[in-house]
C-alpha cells in the first residue's frame, strides 16, 4: 500500500472548502447515528468535527436536523438491518423537509451489494461514502448541495490495496473526561467469518509522534479515560510496537487511564502482559476475543491459533496482572460446529472465568469464506447454545464480581442518570455510587454488594 498518508495539500483543500460551506450552513443543524463498535464511534467524532467545521450545530434530534449522516455497521447483519431501519425513519422527515441532506457511510457502503440496495430502495438518500473519505466530508456536502445529483464517494479499490490514513482534520468529542485514539486501522487476518478486511482495508498505523501529540492534548485537558483503538490494536506497526507505545502512554504526565480495544490473541506477546502489569495508569482490563474452543472450528475460522495456546496466554494475563478483569467474543452455531466443538468453548469458559463475554450467534457475511461453508448449523441450535453460553457466563460474572466486594477501588463517575450515580473502575466495571459525585473524577469506593455485570459501592 503506497501513499496511504492523504497530504496536507488535500487536507488544506478540504478545510478551505469548508470555510466557503459556512455562509450557507451556519445555523443548520446536523445529526449523526453511529452503528456498530468503537472505531465506529471514533468515526462519527471525526464527521461531527466536519461538519462543525463546515458551519453545522450538532444536534441528536433528527425531526430538526437539515442534514443526518447514518454511519453503518456490517459485521452482523442485525447492524445492516438496524442501519436500513434507521434509513427507512428518515423518508418521511425527507418528505416533509425537501432541502434536508440523507447521506449514509461507514463498513456497509464498502459493499457493492449494500450500496446497489441504497441506490434502488432509498431513492432519497442523497450521499454515500466509504469508510477512507471521512478527510472528504466537506467536499462531499459541497458536491451533494451543488450536483442536483446523489453523490457516491467510495474507493473502488481492491480490499488488498485499500485504506488511507488522514491526519489534521478536527474532531468533536462526544466527552471531556472520556476519549477515543485511533492508533491504527484495517486488519491483515482475514477470519473466515469477517468483513473487517473487505470493508476497512489493511492493517496501516498511525506514526508514533501523531499518537502521542493526540494523548498529551487530551491528558492536559484532563481527559481521565482513554482508549486506544484498532481492528486488531496490539498488531500496531509503527515506530515501536505496541508494548512499548502503550509503556510511553502511561508515562505522559496526568491523572488519567489508558485502554486499548481490541487485540488478537497472536499479538498478545509476553513484553504487553508486563508493561500492563507494571503500570498501574494502564487499565485493568483486557479484550481478548477467542471466538470458539475446538481446535477444529479454529482453523475453519482461520484465527491463527489452538485452544491452549489460547489458554496459555489468557491465564499468564491472569496470573502476571493482579485484578484484571478478562473479557472475550465468543461466536456459537458456526458452520459444522457440533455439540462436541461446543463442549470446548464451553471449556475454555469454565477454566479462564471471564468477567464479561459478548456472544454472538454466527452471521453470514457475503464475499466471505465461511458464507459459503457447507452444514450451517439450524437456527434452534444456534440459539441453545447461545443461551447456554450466557447461563454459564452469568453464573462467572456473579462470582468474580462478588470477589470484590469489601474491596476499594479507584472509581471514575459519570455523574447522575435518571436519579443515579454510577462510574466505571480501571477494570471497566460498572458501579453504582451512594451520593452523587462530579462526572468526570476519581473517587475511592468501598464495593458493598455484588450483582452480576454491576456493582454497589460507598465513597469513602
Amino acid at each position: 500500500m503506497d501513499n496511504i498518508i492523504i497530504p496536507k495539500s488535500e487536507i488544506d483543500k478540504q478545510k478551505k472548502i469548508a470555510a466557503s460551506l459556512r455562509e450557507f450552513c451556519t445555523g443548520k443543524k446536523a445529526s449523526v447515528r453511529t452503528y456498530g463498535c468503537q472505531q465506529n464511534e471514533a468515526d462519527s467524532e471525526r464527521i461531527e468535527g466536519a461538519l462543525v467545521l463546515c458551519g453545522y450545530e450538532i444536534t441528536k434530534d433528527t425531526k430538526n436536523a437539515d442534514l443526518v449522516i447514518i454511519n453503518t455497521c456490517a459485521i452482523r447483519e442485525h447492524a445492516e438491518l438496524r442501519a436500513f431501519s434507521g434509513a427507512g425513519e428518515l423518508k418521511k422527515l425527507k418528505e416533509n423537509k425537501k432541502d434536508m441532506l440523507i447521506g449514509i457511510c461507514g463498513c456497509m457502503i464498502q459493499e457493492k451489494h449494500r450500496r446497489e440496495q441504497i441506490q434502488k430502495s432509498y431513492p432519497y438518500v442523497d450521499f454515500v461514502f466509504g469508510t477512507d473519505m471521512h478527510h472528504r466530508l466537506p467536499e462531499i456536502i459541497f458536491t451533494a448541495l451543488n450536483s442536483g445529483k446523489r453523490v457516491s464517494f467510495v474507493s473502488e479499490k481492491p480490499h488488498n490495496d485499500f485504506g488511507v490514513i488522514s491526519e489534521d482534520m478536527p474532531v468533536k468529542r462526544k466527552s471531556d473526561y472520556r476519549a477515543w485514539v485511533s492508533i491504527m486501522y484495517g486488519c491483515d487476518n482475514f477470519c473466515s467469518y469477517c468483513v473487517v478486511p473487505y470493508v476497512r482495508g489493511r492493517e496501516r498505523s498511525r506514526s508514533y509522534d501523531n499518537i502521542i501529540s493526540e494523548v498529551k492534548v487530551l491528558a492536559a485537558q484532563g481527559c481521565r479515560d482513554i482508549t486506544l483503538l484498532g481492528q486488531n490494536v496490539n498488531s500496531y506497526k509503527g515506530e515501536k510496537a505496541f508494548p512499548y507505545l502503550l509503556s510511553d502512554i502511561a508515562d505522559i504526565d496526568g491523572d488519567f487511564w489508558v485502554r486499548f480495544m481490541t487485540s488478537h490473541p497472536k499479538d498478545a506477546s509476553h513484553e504487553l502482559v508486563d508493561v500492563i502489569a507494571s503500570n498501574e495508569k494502564i487499565a485493568r482490563h483486557f479484550h481478548l476475543p477467542f471466538q470458539a474452543g475446538s481446535d477444529r472450528i479454529l482453523g475453519l475460522m482461520n484465527r491463527g491459533y489452538t485452544k491452549e495456546q489460547y489458554l496459555e496466554k489468557a491465564l499468564e494475563i491472569k496470573e502476571k496482572v493482579k485484578g484484571i478483569s478478562l473479557t472475550t467474543d465468543v461466536i456459537c452455531g458456526f458452520p459444522t460446529e457440533t455439540d462436541k466443538d461446543f463442549s470446548e468453548t464451553l471449556d475454555v469458559i469454565k477454566k479462564v472465568g471471564f468477567d464479561m463475554i459478548y456472544t454472538f450467534i454466527f452471521s453470514p457475511r457475503k464475499g466471505t469464506p465461511a458464507a459459503s461453508m457447507d452444514r450451517q448449523v439450524p437456527r434452534e441450535e444456534q440459539i441453545l447454545r447461545f443461551n447456554a453460553l450466557n447461563e454459564l457466563q452469568n453464573e462467572n460474572a456473579l462470582k468474580n464480581n462478588q470477589n470484590m466486594v469489601g474491596q476499594t477501588i479507584k472509581v471514575l463517575s459519570d455523574g447522575v442518570n435518571n436519579g443515579s450515580c454510577t462510574g466505571r473502575s480501571s477494570q471497566n466495571k460498572i458501579i453504582t455510587l451512594d451520593r452523587p459525585q462530579e462526572k468526570g473524577t476519581f473517587v475511592d469506593v468501598v464495593i458493598v454488594s455484588a450483582q452480576q455485570y454491576s456493582l454497589t459501592g460507598r465513597i469513602k
